[in-house]
């Protein structure tokens, strides 16, 4: 009897240990990706791919939250340019290992989202941040880069037949280039078929009602809860919409 019960005992908690392991590693590749360590981030991460575990519990609940944990020390002063630099860095190598799996399963596509920052803004590692958020929630990005004139974003929406424009300002000198990328927008008629969202350390809702943007995200986070509410495809938490 004392056998048997030990036995059923043990079958009960094994699922449980097992998980629990799951959670402990995630949490290790968090605090890797916050940590800058590349080589522990691409380890944990190859490790958790060949034992099976899901593909977007890995990024959602293990890489992308160390970065916004880098983010946030960076946001408060407890981390400079180079430290949010590495753990992007450390983030892109988990990515990598990622991506083309998730995008083996995922054959579907939610939306064409054309994304820069703009004029004489360098800035991208919000941008950069975003554009991870949104591929792992299944949007195709076409990622424009920095420092992007009106005329290119317009060029790349009506090439890529995009159906979102999002684009991102670090520089409270560099804003009103949102401002003239939309009128632009407005110009060529697209505006009809592509709806805008903007975000950036320096934009707040009021600009983004006030140039006409469709959405405005506080931070990287609402950014996929954004596109898809632009869309129709689902409601929204973190999200403003200035329509």
């Amino acid at each position: 009897m004392i056998r048997r019960d030990r036995k059923n005992y043990s079958m009960e908690i094994t699922p449980f240990t097992m998980e629990d392991e799951v959670e402990k590693t995630l949490n290790q590749l968090r605090q890797m990706v916050v940590e800058r360590d590349c080589n522990a981030v691409k380890t944990l991460t190859e490790r958790m791919v060949e034992e099976g575990v899901d593909l977007l519990k890995i990024l959602n609940q293990g890489l992308i939250p160390g970065m916004l944990e880098a983010s946030e020390r960076f946001r408060k002063g407890r981390f400079f340019i180079p430290e949010l630099l590495m753990s992007s860095r450390a983030l892109k190598i988990g990515l990598n290992i990622l991506r083309p799996l998730i995008q083996e399963i995922r054959k579907d596509v939610l939306g064409k989202v054309v994304i820069g920052t703009v004029k004489f803004d360098l800035h991208d590692i919000g941008k950069n941040l975003v554009i991870i958020l949104l591929e792992g929630s299944g949007f195709e990005i076409i990622d424009l880069g920095v420092d992007i004139p009106p005329e290119k974003f317009i060029k790349a929406v009506e090439k890529h037949e995009a159906q979102i424009l999002a684009m991102s300002s670090l520089l409270t000198s560099t804003m009103s280039w949102m401002k003239f990328t939309i009128e632009l927008l407005h110009a060529s008629g697209m505006h009809r078929k592509v709806k805008t969202m903007i975000g950036g350390a320096p934009v707040t809702p009021i600009f983004a009602k006030n140039i006409g943007a469709d959405a405005y995200c506080r931070t990287a986070v609402s950014a996929p809860f954004s596109a898809k509410k632009l869309l129709g495809i689902e409601d929204n938490g973190g999200t403003i919409f200035v329509k």
